[in-house]
This record gives C-alpha cells, structure tokens and sequence, in this order.
C-alpha cells in the first residue's frame, strides 16, 4: 500500500529534465534557467530597457546566467512580460512573489508567471481543517485550474505572495478558498514543513523548475460552520472519514501537494 508514498517522494525530489545554469543579480543566485531558454525568448530586446542578460562562465559555479538592470524587479518582471509576450511563460496572475538567495534574502519580486521558468524559489501554505468528531474537510479543485484540475486538495493551500506573511497568507486563503475566518477556527497550530524540487509542467519542453517549501496547518472547523468558496477555484467540499482519506491518497485523487502534506499530517 506504501508503495504509492515512496513513489510520490520520489517525484517531489527529482533534478531537472536537463542541466540548467544559475540565474546571478549582482553576483548572487537567484534562480535557473534551462539551457537556451533565454535566448529562445530574445532578452537581447531588453536592452532599450537598460537591462542586459550575460551567459558566461563564473568562477566555481559554471555556466551562469547574469543580469543587470536599474532594479532587480524592474529586471526580472520585464523578462517576464517578454515571456509572455513570446508566448513562454507561466499562467499569469497579476501576483508578485518574492525572489530570495539561498539564504533568504529577499532581493526583488516577480510576476507568479515566471517563477517556474526562472527556477525561483517559492513558499506555499496549506490548512487541514478538522472537524469536532475528526473527520476532515477536503476540496475539490476547479476543472479551471492551470495546475490539477479536478484534483482533490485539503481545505486551503495557495502560494504566498511578496506582501504576505505567512500568516496573512494562510488567513488570506483560508478565506477566499474556504470562506472561513481564520480567527474562528478552533486549535490553530503549524503541523510541519514539505519540499518539492521537481520539473514543472507549466510549460512544455522541460524548462520549467519547480522548488517549493509548504508549511501546513491544522485547525478544528467548530460544529455548525462549513466552508464556502469565495474565489471560484473550488468546485466543492466534502468532509471525509480518514476511511476515505487513505483510499484517496492510494487512489491519486490529491495533488502531490496534498497529498505529501497529508502523509505528514497522518504520519506515514
């Protein structure tokens, strides 16, 4: 039965379809590139903009991928309008997310679109919302969703944006998904932390890179409150028995997302 978790592990922790170089803003990584990509994209145009992308070898970290622009934001949300323009980027969300080094230091923001392209780095959120007698709410994801439509997911979980806390996201969502008011939950508590480092299938052609870390949630639903959407992206609710719970997670009705944070959540 376990086999589909190891399976699933394996996916969330998978290199890129092919080798990608570095992307540098003043000498500090930011993200990836697969090989081709930008010029597949034309960056030389940017140049009218003061901005300029240079493929070189650098010292200790190979063929890399930098750039220089009057503003890093200002950079990197031209390249991705570019992209979107030739037809090349991710679907776009008007949503500014924020793009760090390694370390966690926050040096620009960019367009949601891009980030998968751009190998940039990204933080998501997700509750599990229980009920009194244990039971838990799941839904069930729009047919109109760029990313598993269809797919079953827990109560909440969406990406933060660069204005987000952690804690605003996850009250954010929680109230546009479910139609919820976080402060009325009962039992709030930070459950663990999930990874994903995998391809993308945002965009054809193994160019997209997927590096996200998921803090999940718990929360009790009180008696007599049910979610409602608020946002359009969910077709519907249910509240299952942790029966049902196992048999859709062996089945791959989740989202991998879900799915990880559920095994964690159950402790498998």
């Amino acid at each position: 039965m376990m086999n589909w978790l190891e399976k699933l592990r394996d996916e969330a922790q998978r290199p890129p379809a092919q080798p990608r170089m570095l992307l540098l803003w003043s000498g500090q990584v930011i993200g990836t590139v697969a090989p081709g990509f930008l010029e597949s994209v034309d960056v030389d145009f940017l140049r009218g903009q003061r901005i300029t992308f240079t493929h070189k070898k650098t010292p200790g970290l190979g063929e890399t991928w930098s750039f220089t622009a009057p503003d890093a934001s200002f950079g990197l949300n031209a390249l991705a309008q570019l992209m979107r323009e030739k037809g090349r980027s991710g679907p776009w969300r008007n949503e500014q997310i924020a793009v760090c080094t390694p370390q966690g230091q926050r040096v620009a923001t960019v367009e949601r679109g891009a980030v998968r392209l751009l190998g940039v780095n990204t933080h998501a959120v997700h509750l599990i919302g229980l009920t009194p007698d244990g039971r838990m709410w799941v839904q069930q994801r729009s047919k109109k969703k760029p990313n598993h439509p269809n797919k079953w997911d827990t109560l909440m979980g969406g990406m933060l944006s660069a204005a987000d806390t952690l804690e605003q996201a996850l009250a954010r969502e929680t109230q546009e998904e479910a139609g919820l008011d976080l402060t009325q939950l009962l039992q709030l508590q930070h459950g663990g932390q999930v990874t994903f480092a995998c391809p993308s299938d945002e965009v054809s052609g193994g160019v997209a890179y997927m590096r996200e870390r998921i803090d999940w949630f718990t929360a009790t639903v009180p008696q007599g409150m049910e979610p409602k959407n608020q946002d359009g992206e969910v077709q519907q609710f249910q509240c299952i028995d942790q029966a049902t719970l196992m048999e859709w997670l062996v089945q791959g009705k989740f989202t991998p997302e879900a799915s990880l944070v559920l095994a964690d959540y159950l402790k498998l």
